[in-house]
Protein backbone atom coordinates (compact mmCIF):
# COMPACT_ATOMS: atom_id res chain seq x y z
CA UNK A 1 0.00 0.00 0.00
CA UNK A 2 1.17 3.35 -0.66
CA UNK A 3 -0.18 6.44 1.09
CA UNK A 4 -0.08 9.96 0.47
CA UNK A 5 0.20 12.25 3.93
CA UNK A 6 -0.37 15.77 3.18
CA UNK A 7 0.75 18.15 5.56
CA UNK A 8 3.35 15.64 6.66
CA UNK A 9 4.96 17.96 8.66
CA UNK A 10 2.80 19.39 11.01
CA UNK A 11 1.67 18.02 14.21
CA UNK A 12 -0.43 15.18 13.42
CA UNK A 13 1.27 14.74 10.55
CA UNK A 14 4.80 14.14 11.76
CA UNK A 15 2.97 11.51 14.28
CA UNK A 16 1.09 9.33 11.70
CA UNK A 17 4.41 9.49 9.35
CA UNK A 18 6.25 8.62 11.97
CA UNK A 19 3.72 5.25 13.18
CA UNK A 20 3.74 4.49 9.25
CA UNK A 21 7.30 4.27 8.94
CA UNK A 22 7.20 1.80 11.63
CA UNK A 23 4.97 -0.09 10.54
CA UNK A 24 6.51 -0.49 7.29
CA UNK A 25 9.44 -1.28 8.49
CA UNK A 26 8.42 -4.24 10.77
CA UNK A 27 8.68 -2.36 14.17
CA UNK A 28 4.46 -2.26 15.31
CA UNK A 29 3.16 -5.50 14.12
CA UNK A 30 0.00 -5.19 16.67
CA UNK A 31 -1.92 -3.34 13.63
CA UNK A 32 -2.14 -6.76 12.19
CA UNK A 33 -1.79 -7.38 8.63
CA UNK A 34 -1.30 -3.55 7.12
CA UNK A 35 1.23 -3.30 4.32
CA UNK A 36 2.67 -0.13 3.58
CA UNK A 37 4.78 -0.20 0.19
CA UNK A 38 5.64 3.73 0.74
CA UNK A 39 5.33 6.93 2.60
CA UNK A 40 4.27 9.60 0.92
CA UNK A 41 5.04 12.96 3.26
CA UNK A 42 3.56 16.14 1.05
CA UNK A 43 4.08 19.13 2.83
CA UNK A 44 4.27 23.28 2.08
CA UNK A 45 7.85 23.12 0.81
CA UNK A 46 7.55 20.16 -1.30
CA UNK A 47 7.38 20.41 -5.29
CA UNK A 48 4.14 20.56 -7.52
CA UNK A 49 5.70 17.62 -9.30
CA UNK A 50 5.65 15.57 -6.24
CA UNK A 51 2.24 15.98 -5.76
CA UNK A 52 1.08 14.63 -9.31
CA UNK A 53 3.48 11.59 -8.80
CA UNK A 54 1.68 11.06 -5.57
CA UNK A 55 -1.39 11.66 -6.56
CA UNK A 56 -1.34 8.99 -9.71
CA UNK A 57 0.21 6.33 -7.28
CA UNK A 58 -1.79 6.84 -4.14
CA UNK A 59 -3.73 3.50 -2.53
CA UNK A 60 -4.94 6.01 0.30
CA UNK A 61 -4.41 9.77 1.05
CA UNK A 62 -4.85 11.16 4.47
CA UNK A 63 -5.16 14.96 3.81
CA UNK A 64 -3.95 16.82 6.70
CA UNK A 65 -3.10 20.04 5.42
CA UNK A 66 -5.03 22.94 6.65
CA UNK A 67 -4.20 26.81 8.06
CA UNK A 68 -4.53 27.47 11.74
CA UNK A 69 -3.22 31.14 11.96
CA UNK A 70 -2.95 32.79 9.08
CA UNK A 71 -2.11 36.44 9.13
CA UNK A 72 -5.26 37.44 7.00
CA UNK A 73 -9.11 35.03 7.85
CA UNK A 74 -9.06 35.03 3.51
CA UNK A 75 -5.90 32.50 4.15
CA UNK A 76 -8.52 30.28 5.59
CA UNK A 77 -10.25 29.50 2.51
CA UNK A 78 -7.40 29.42 0.44
CA UNK A 79 -5.24 27.20 2.74
CA UNK A 80 -8.10 24.73 4.39
CA UNK A 81 -10.57 25.19 0.66
CA UNK A 82 -8.06 26.28 -1.89
CA UNK A 83 -5.45 22.77 -1.19
CA UNK A 84 -8.24 20.66 -0.85
CA UNK A 85 -9.63 21.75 -4.26
CA UNK A 86 -6.26 20.86 -5.89
CA UNK A 87 -5.67 17.68 -4.03
CA UNK A 88 -8.94 16.13 -5.26
CA UNK A 89 -8.35 17.53 -9.37
CA UNK A 90 -5.33 15.90 -9.20
CA UNK A 91 -6.25 12.64 -8.41
CA UNK A 92 -9.40 12.95 -10.46
CA UNK A 93 -6.85 13.70 -13.48
CA UNK A 94 -5.42 10.44 -12.65
CA UNK A 95 -8.51 8.64 -12.24
CA UNK A 96 -7.78 7.56 -8.85
CA UNK A 97 -10.55 6.99 -6.46
CA UNK A 98 -8.63 6.10 -4.09
CA UNK A 99 -9.82 6.17 -0.27
CA UNK A 100 -9.07 9.62 0.95
CA UNK A 101 -9.31 11.26 4.53
CA UNK A 102 -9.86 14.69 5.34
CA UNK A 103 -9.30 16.18 8.60
CA UNK A 104 -11.37 18.74 9.72
CA UNK A 105 -12.67 20.47 12.66
CA UNK A 106 -15.33 20.73 15.52
CA UNK A 107 -15.43 24.11 14.35
CA UNK A 108 -16.81 22.99 10.97
CA UNK A 109 -20.22 22.47 13.10
CA UNK A 110 -21.03 26.22 12.89
CA UNK A 111 -23.03 26.58 16.11
CA UNK A 112 -22.69 28.19 19.42
CA UNK A 113 -19.36 29.87 19.66
CA UNK A 114 -18.16 28.59 16.30
CA UNK A 115 -21.37 30.00 14.47
CA UNK A 116 -19.38 32.93 13.03
CA UNK A 117 -15.65 31.84 12.97
CA UNK A 118 -13.34 32.10 9.27
CA UNK A 119 -11.96 29.20 10.62
CA UNK A 120 -15.03 26.67 10.81
CA UNK A 121 -16.35 27.82 7.82
CA UNK A 122 -13.17 27.06 5.81
CA UNK A 123 -13.01 23.56 7.13
CA UNK A 124 -16.95 22.79 6.38
CA UNK A 125 -16.62 24.16 2.58
CA UNK A 126 -13.47 21.63 2.70
CA UNK A 127 -16.39 18.74 4.19
CA UNK A 128 -18.56 19.49 1.05
CA UNK A 129 -16.21 19.79 -1.45
CA UNK A 130 -14.85 15.70 -0.11
CA UNK A 131 -18.55 14.53 0.36
CA UNK A 132 -19.27 16.17 -3.39
CA UNK A 133 -16.00 14.49 -4.71
CA UNK A 134 -17.24 11.23 -3.48
CA UNK A 135 -20.78 11.68 -5.00
CA UNK A 136 -18.75 12.42 -8.83
CA UNK A 137 -16.27 9.43 -8.47
CA UNK A 138 -17.55 6.91 -6.10
CA UNK A 139 -14.32 7.24 -3.91
CA UNK A 140 -14.58 6.57 -0.46
CA UNK A 141 -14.30 9.56 1.84
CA UNK A 142 -13.63 9.90 5.59
CA UNK A 143 -14.63 13.56 7.54
CA UNK A 144 -13.07 13.82 10.61
CA UNK A 145 -14.23 16.86 13.05
CA UNK A 146 -11.16 17.05 15.67
CA UNK A 147 -11.93 18.71 18.81
CA UNK A 148 -8.80 19.78 21.01
CA UNK A 149 -5.75 18.20 20.12
CA UNK A 150 -2.72 17.15 22.32
CA UNK A 151 0.41 15.40 22.54
CA UNK A 152 4.31 15.16 21.51
CA UNK A 153 5.20 17.48 19.19
CA UNK A 154 2.64 19.64 19.15
CA UNK A 155 3.48 23.04 18.76
CA UNK A 156 3.16 25.74 21.58
CA UNK A 157 1.85 28.74 21.40
CA UNK A 158 -0.24 28.29 18.46
CA UNK A 159 -3.80 26.42 18.51
CA UNK A 160 -3.49 23.85 21.10
CA UNK A 161 -4.07 25.21 24.67
CA UNK A 162 -2.20 21.95 26.43
CA UNK A 163 0.68 22.20 24.30
CA UNK A 164 0.99 25.79 25.68
CA UNK A 165 0.39 25.12 29.05
CA UNK A 166 2.71 21.94 29.05
CA UNK A 167 5.53 23.97 27.25
CA UNK A 168 5.17 26.66 30.14
CA UNK A 169 4.81 24.74 33.49
CA UNK A 170 8.39 22.61 32.09
CA UNK A 171 10.03 25.82 31.34
CA UNK A 172 9.44 27.37 34.16
CA UNK A 173 7.25 30.50 32.40
CA UNK A 174 3.80 31.73 33.81
CA UNK A 175 0.12 30.05 32.41
CA UNK A 176 -2.81 32.61 31.64
CA UNK A 177 -5.75 30.75 32.69
CA UNK A 178 -9.24 33.14 32.36
CA UNK A 179 -11.60 30.97 33.45
CA UNK A 180 -10.41 27.73 35.23
CA UNK A 181 -14.19 26.25 35.02
CA UNK A 182 -13.81 26.48 31.07
CA UNK A 183 -14.06 22.64 29.36
CA UNK A 184 -12.49 21.08 26.63
CA UNK A 185 -12.86 18.15 24.61
CA UNK A 186 -9.41 16.58 24.01
CA UNK A 187 -8.41 14.01 21.61
CA UNK A 188 -4.67 12.55 22.17
CA UNK A 189 -2.37 12.19 19.57
CA UNK A 190 -2.11 8.39 19.55
CA UNK A 191 -5.65 7.80 20.40
CA UNK A 192 -5.93 9.72 16.59
CA UNK A 193 -2.95 7.47 14.93
CA UNK A 194 -4.62 4.39 15.61
CA UNK A 195 -8.01 5.61 14.10
CA UNK A 196 -5.97 6.56 11.24
CA UNK A 197 -4.12 2.76 10.85
CA UNK A 198 -7.76 1.50 11.48
CA UNK A 199 -9.25 3.63 8.74
CA UNK A 200 -6.19 1.99 6.64
CA UNK A 201 -7.26 -1.01 7.47
CA UNK A 202 -11.61 -0.08 6.57
CA UNK A 203 -12.39 0.14 10.28
CA UNK A 204 -12.92 3.89 10.82
CA UNK A 205 -15.50 4.55 13.09
CA UNK A 206 -18.94 6.42 12.25
CA UNK A 207 -20.91 9.64 13.81
CA UNK A 208 -22.93 12.24 13.50
CA UNK A 209 -22.97 15.53 15.25
CA UNK A 210 -25.65 16.83 18.01
CA UNK A 211 -24.21 20.11 17.53
CA UNK A 212 -21.00 20.29 18.80
CA UNK A 213 -21.93 17.03 20.15
CA UNK A 214 -20.04 13.61 18.80
CA UNK A 215 -22.62 10.50 18.53
CA UNK A 216 -21.17 7.58 17.80
CA UNK A 217 -23.19 5.87 14.73
CA UNK A 218 -22.64 2.86 12.68
CA UNK A 219 -22.92 4.07 9.21
CA UNK A 220 -22.80 8.04 9.86
CA UNK A 221 -21.91 10.39 7.81
CA UNK A 222 -18.56 11.48 9.57
CA UNK A 223 -16.04 9.72 11.06
CA UNK A 224 -14.52 10.11 14.75
CA UNK A 225 -12.22 9.06 17.15
CA UNK A 226 -13.93 7.08 20.12
CA UNK A 227 -11.62 8.06 23.02
CA UNK A 228 -11.39 11.52 23.91
CA UNK A 229 -11.50 12.96 27.50
CA UNK A 230 -13.86 15.85 28.62
CA UNK A 231 -11.32 18.43 31.50
CA UNK A 232 -11.76 21.84 32.92
CA UNK A 233 -8.69 24.32 32.20
CA UNK A 234 -8.19 23.73 36.26
CA UNK A 235 -7.96 20.31 36.08
CA UNK A 236 -5.52 20.24 33.22
CA UNK A 237 -3.57 22.99 35.80
CA UNK A 238 -3.71 21.27 38.77
CA UNK A 239 -2.49 17.78 36.93
CA UNK A 240 0.76 19.72 35.06
CA UNK A 241 1.43 21.63 39.14
CA UNK A 242 1.71 17.77 39.77
CA UNK A 243 3.54 16.99 36.93
CA UNK A 244 5.89 19.80 37.53
CA UNK A 245 6.35 18.98 41.55
CA UNK A 246 7.09 15.04 41.13
CA UNK A 247 11.18 15.66 41.41
CA UNK A 248 10.96 17.25 44.99
CA UNK A 249 8.22 15.06 45.80
CA UNK A 250 9.52 11.83 44.38
CA UNK A 251 5.71 11.35 44.10
CA UNK A 252 4.07 9.58 41.49
CA UNK A 253 1.13 11.03 40.03
CA UNK A 254 -1.97 8.62 39.80
CA UNK A 255 -2.21 7.70 36.28
CA UNK A 256 -4.19 4.55 35.21
CA UNK A 257 -4.14 2.74 32.10
CA UNK A 258 -5.59 5.02 29.44
CA UNK A 259 -6.32 7.67 31.33
CA UNK A 260 -6.32 11.69 30.63
CA UNK A 261 -4.30 12.32 32.91
CA UNK A 262 -1.65 9.30 31.91
CA UNK A 263 -1.59 10.75 28.44
CA UNK A 264 -1.19 14.40 29.59
CA UNK A 265 1.99 13.42 31.69
CA UNK A 266 3.28 11.85 28.44
CA UNK A 267 2.86 15.12 26.74
CA UNK A 268 4.19 17.04 29.33
CA UNK A 269 7.53 15.28 30.01
CA UNK A 270 8.20 15.92 25.95
CA UNK A 271 8.35 19.68 26.84
CA UNK A 272 11.05 19.05 29.41
CA UNK A 273 14.13 21.11 28.78
CA UNK A 274 17.53 19.71 28.70
CA UNK A 275 18.29 21.14 32.35
CA UNK A 276 15.08 19.16 33.27
CA UNK A 277 15.51 15.94 32.52
CA UNK A 278 18.04 14.38 35.20
CA UNK A 279 17.22 15.48 38.56
CA UNK A 280 19.17 14.85 41.69
CA UNK A 281 18.35 11.93 44.41
CA UNK A 282 19.11 12.81 48.50
CA UNK A 283 21.51 10.03 49.04
CA UNK A 284 21.48 9.08 53.39
CA UNK A 285 25.39 8.23 53.41
CA UNK A 286 26.92 7.19 56.48
CA UNK A 287 30.27 4.10 57.17
CA UNK A 288 28.00 1.63 56.19
CA UNK A 289 26.70 2.74 52.69
CA UNK A 290 23.68 4.48 51.72
CA UNK A 291 19.72 4.84 51.27
CA UNK A 292 18.29 6.51 48.56
CA UNK A 293 14.41 7.17 47.87
CA UNK A 294 13.78 6.47 44.38
CA UNK A 295 9.43 6.77 43.60
CA UNK A 296 6.91 7.17 45.57
CA UNK A 297 3.11 6.69 44.86
CA UNK A 298 -0.48 7.49 46.80
CA UNK A 299 -1.56 3.25 46.93
CA UNK A 300 1.45 1.49 45.96
CA UNK A 301 4.39 2.49 48.13
CA UNK A 302 7.78 3.63 47.65
CA UNK A 303 10.46 2.25 45.79
CA UNK A 304 14.32 2.60 47.43
CA UNK A 305 17.87 1.78 46.46
CA UNK A 306 19.87 0.76 49.57
CA UNK A 307 24.12 0.25 49.28
CA UNK A 308 25.72 -1.77 51.71
CA UNK A 309 29.81 -1.52 51.70
CA UNK A 310 31.43 -5.07 52.18
CA UNK A 311 30.75 -7.11 55.49
CA UNK A 312 27.53 -4.57 56.70
CA UNK A 313 24.57 -5.77 57.83
CA UNK A 314 21.44 -3.70 57.64
CA UNK A 315 18.27 -4.05 59.12
CA UNK A 316 17.46 -5.27 62.28
CA UNK A 317 13.75 -4.40 62.63
CA UNK A 318 10.32 -5.66 62.24
CA UNK A 319 6.95 -4.14 61.26
CA UNK A 320 3.35 -4.43 62.17
CA UNK A 321 1.72 -3.96 59.01
CA UNK A 322 4.28 -2.53 56.59
CA UNK A 323 5.91 -5.50 54.16
CA UNK A 324 8.28 -5.36 51.68
CA UNK A 325 10.59 -7.15 49.02
CA UNK A 326 14.49 -7.06 49.16
CA UNK A 327 15.44 -7.60 45.25
CA UNK A 328 19.70 -7.65 45.26
CA UNK A 329 20.38 -6.63 41.79
CA UNK A 330 24.52 -6.05 42.15
CA UNK A 331 26.38 -8.18 44.83
CA UNK A 332 26.36 -11.42 46.97
CA UNK A 333 23.55 -11.20 50.42
CA UNK A 334 22.73 -13.29 53.16
CA UNK A 335 18.85 -12.40 54.12
CA UNK A 336 17.58 -13.37 57.33
CA UNK A 337 14.37 -13.22 59.25
CA UNK A 338 12.69 -14.02 62.78
CA UNK A 339 9.14 -14.29 63.38
CA UNK A 340 9.18 -12.11 66.93
CA UNK A 341 9.03 -14.24 70.32
CA UNK A 342 10.16 -17.21 68.23
CA UNK A 343 13.91 -18.57 68.07
CA UNK A 344 13.25 -20.04 64.29
CA UNK A 345 15.57 -18.14 61.96
CA UNK A 346 15.00 -18.50 57.80
CA UNK A 347 17.81 -17.77 55.32
CA UNK A 348 18.17 -16.78 51.80
CA UNK A 349 20.98 -16.40 50.21
CA UNK A 350 21.11 -14.49 46.87
CA UNK A 351 22.75 -12.28 44.08
CA UNK A 352 23.08 -10.19 41.38
CA UNK A 353 23.51 -13.43 39.19
CA UNK A 354 20.09 -14.43 39.79
CA UNK A 355 17.70 -11.73 40.45
CA UNK A 356 15.13 -12.82 43.11
CA UNK A 357 12.62 -10.80 45.15
CA UNK A 358 12.22 -11.89 48.86
CA UNK A 359 9.07 -10.94 50.93
CA UNK A 360 10.00 -8.85 54.26
CA UNK A 361 6.68 -10.13 56.13
CA UNK A 362 5.17 -8.49 58.78
CA UNK A 363 6.03 -9.69 62.27
CA UNK A 364 9.28 -10.85 61.18
CA UNK A 365 12.63 -9.09 62.00
CA UNK A 366 15.01 -8.70 59.02
CA UNK A 367 17.98 -7.97 58.26
CA UNK A 368 20.57 -8.05 54.91
CA UNK A 369 24.35 -9.01 55.40
CA UNK A 370 26.90 -7.96 52.56
CA UNK A 371 28.66 -11.59 52.10
CA UNK A 372 31.21 -10.12 50.03
CA UNK A 373 34.62 -8.49 51.53
CA UNK A 374 35.51 -6.33 48.58
CA UNK A 375 32.35 -5.25 46.33
CA UNK A 376 29.45 -3.36 47.53
CA UNK A 377 25.67 -4.42 47.60
CA UNK A 378 23.03 -3.22 45.89
CA UNK A 379 19.40 -3.90 46.68
CA UNK A 380 16.48 -2.30 45.06
CA UNK A 381 13.53 -2.23 48.15
CA UNK A 382 10.28 -1.63 47.47
CA UNK A 383 7.33 -0.61 50.56
CA UNK A 384 4.23 -1.59 50.39
CA UNK A 385 3.69 2.07 52.16
CA UNK A 386 5.45 5.42 51.90
CA UNK A 387 7.63 6.43 54.98
CA UNK A 388 5.81 8.67 57.65
CA UNK A 389 8.38 9.64 60.17
CA UNK A 390 4.90 10.21 62.52
CA UNK A 391 4.35 6.76 62.61
CA UNK A 392 7.04 4.79 60.92
CA UNK A 393 5.92 1.14 62.10
CA UNK A 394 9.49 0.26 62.13
CA UNK A 395 11.05 -1.11 65.55
CA UNK A 396 14.54 -2.28 66.31
CA UNK A 397 15.20 -5.98 67.22
CA UNK A 398 18.76 -7.86 65.84
CA UNK A 399 17.40 -10.75 64.18
CA UNK A 400 20.50 -13.17 66.10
Amino acid sequence: MKILVTGAKGFVGKNLCAQLRNIQEGKARYYGDVKIEEVYEYDIESREEELETYCKNADFVFNLAGVNRPKDPKEFMEGNFGFATELLDKLKEYNNICPVMLSSSIQATLVGRYAEGDYGKSKKAGEDLFFRYSEETGAKVLVYRFPNLFGKWCRPNYNSVVATFCHNMANGLPIQVNDRTTELELLYIDDLVDEMISALKGEEHHCEFEGIETVMKEGGRYCAVPTTYKATLGEIVKLLEEFRSQPETLMIPEIPDNSFAKKLYSTYLSYLPKDKIKYSLRMNEDARGSFTELLRSRNNGQVSVNISRPGITKGQHWHNSKWEFFIVVSGHALIQERKIDTGDVIEFEVSGEKIEAVHMLPGYTHNIINLSEEKDLVTVMWANETFDPDRADTYYEPVE
